[in-house]
């Protein structure tokens, strides 16, 4: 029996703080609670309670009705000077959500209260990945063990368990590409003789751990083992690392494989207490009072040549990996749809032993997938503003005079890789700050890749500064589509605290990065006892 939500009331009743001990209450009696850390992701990762998920108060209007679509959930939200709490509570209001709190105290109320605080992202993922190896003592090898295989003349089929562009990025010689929920699908095409050794690998342990327990799990009778520490531990051995590989799995599955990846897949899921649905059971499972996300599991191609109305393309491993980024309700309903009878599965299995209650429609029907296409977010009308076309700025900024400022608000990695010459980088809560080092200007021109995110930076900037305020109409796209973008000089008006770097990510990372990581995530399961919010519950 669920246990009453005592946080119910009209917007006048609902106290402006919550207590950190009624939070962790929430989490405790598996309430649906969403902990909105309203920072940069780079401040984020620093330190946050273990479900908390991040809602940066920059993108707040682009993000919450898709990841938050119940308009009545209780939202408990803490900042910092950049980005006040109560401010984004504000936004929250306009938006629709009628239960936004503000967490008593801030991040330093929790911790004072002896919450725990847990470092970098996808935290709940990586802490479940390390619980899971301590219980189910998933077997590993190190980079020095695999590379003798692979020189042995017999080598094992290596298996690479992140995204393809991860993949391509950097890879293990002699890897294959096949992201995580479509390794028990697909591994048999790969190695089709129970006797050859399957070694899964990704950048840093969590992938690597479920992936290999995936197939461990599902019956594959072939000796499978992790590779420990994945590309980092085998950096850290001074081995080489491929660049820019391309192979992947083939997308046929012969049909003996299939079956036994079905029968695999469903033990599992059954195991770990997934329940089964059809198309026809989701008016029932979208019961009012409850946050239900439907997930369609499989790749994106597949996604856009046929989805469920109403469904979200969301990876099976990906979801897995980052289910904060996804499912930021905790306490929500999960429900997962392929057309294989497998990726939806065993991608629940894993869903479910962290605690989510989840329920799968694998395979659904042909019938039932008809509508195509990407799925656009639901967004809010954005604010009213001057708009410039691409050729008007551009031949504002050729002349000179009067000054031309323009900011742009994108994501540091899209300014990074090509924006308008000339160009401010600054974070959208930040944009006070970017004032000061762009100095004065006679107008400014605000822009973000599609121009949606500017427009509200615009309504912004135009209570700091006398000076006219207008968007680049239809973004940097559009400057792109008459245009070149330049990616150098970069001019950073304020620090790039939208990204978090990942220690495992890229080809540059320092060692003593690359070794503090590791330590950290050998750490989390003593961090997840002292925590005690998680549910897990590993199969042995």
């Amino acid at each position: 029996m669920r246990t009453p939500d005592t946080t119910t009331g009209t917007p006048a009743e609902i106290p402006a703080e919550i207590p950190a001990e009624r939070v962790r209450a929430l989490l405790l009696s598996r309430d649906e609670v969403v902990i909105a850390d309203v920072r940069e992701e780079a401040e984020y990762a620093r330190g946050h309670p273990l479900w908390a998920a991040n809602f940066p108060l920059s993108r707040l209007e682009l993000d919450a009705w898709r990841r938050v679509p119940r308009r009545d959930t209780p939202i408990v939200v803490y900042g910092d000077a950049d980005a006040p709490a109560r401010r984004a509570i504000d936004v929250l209001r306009r938006l629709g959500y009628s239960r936004a709190h503000a967490l008593a105290g801030g991040l330093d109320g929790w911790a004072a209260s002896g919450g725990e605080l847990f470092q970098d992202v996808n935290v709940p993922s990586k802490a479940f990945g390390e619980l899971v190896e301590s219980v189910s003592r998933t077997p590993s090898l190190s980079a020095r063990h695999v590379q003798a295989l692979i020189d042995s003349g017999r080598p094992p089929v290596i298996v690479d368990a992140r995204r393809f562009d991860e993949f391509h990025t950097m890879s293990i010689p002699t890897a294959t590409s096949v992201p995580g929920a479509e390794l028990v699908l697909r591994i048999r095409e790969l190695a089709p003789d129970p006797a050859t050794p399957v070694v899964v690998n990704c950048a840093g342990r969590t992938r690597s751990i479920i992936g290999a327990q995936s197939l461990i799990n599902a019956g594959l009778p072939n000796p499978v083992a992790a590779l420990r520490n994945g590309t980092i531990g085998w950096t850290l051995a001074g081995q080489r690392l491929d660049r820019g590989a391309t192979r992947a799995a083939p997308r046929t599955v012969a049909e003996s494989h299939h079956a036994l990846a079905v029968a695999g897949a469903r033990a599992a899921a059954r195991r770990a207490g997934v329940r089964s649905a059809r198309v026809a059971d989701l008016p029932g499972l979208r019961e009012p009072g409850r946050t239900t996300y439907v997930f369609d599991v499989r790749s994106a191609a597949e996604f856009a040549a046929g989805h469920l109305d109403g469904s979200r393309h969301a990876p099976g491993g990906q979801l897995v990996q980052e289910t904060d980024h996804y499912a930021p309700v905790r306490g929500a309903r999960v429900v997962l749809v392929d057309d294989d009878g497998v990726r939806a599965a065993m991608t629940g299995s894993w869903l479910a032993q962290m605690g989510w209650d989840t329920w799968a429609i694998s395979p659904a029907a042909p019938g039932d997938l008809t509508r195509r296409g990407e799925e656009r977010d639901p967004l809010p009308e954005p604010p009213s503003t001057d708009a410039v076309d691409a050729a008007t700025l551009r031949a504002w900024l050729e002349a000179g005079r009067p000054r031309t400022a323009v900011i742009d608000v994108a994501p540091s990695r899209d300014y990074a890789a090509g924006h308008v010459p000339g160009a401010w980088y600054a974070v959208r809560a930040r944009l006070a700050a970017a004032l000061g080092t762009i100095g004065p200007a006679d107008r400014y021109v605000v822009t973000s890749p599609t121009g949606v995110l500017a427009r509200f930076a615009a309504a912004d900037l135009r209570g700091l500064t006398p000076a006219p305020v207008s968007v680049l109409d239809g973004g940097t796209a559009a400057w792109h589509a008459v245009a070149p973008l330049e990616s150098h000089p970069a001019r950073y008006a304020v620090e790039a605290v939208d990204r978090y770097r990942r220690p495992y990510e890229g080809t540059d990372n320092a060692r003593t990065a690359m070794e503090a990581y590791l330590a950290w995530e050998f750490g989390l399961v003593e961090q997840l006892e002292r925590d005690g919010t998680h549910h897990f519950r590993v199969l042995r």
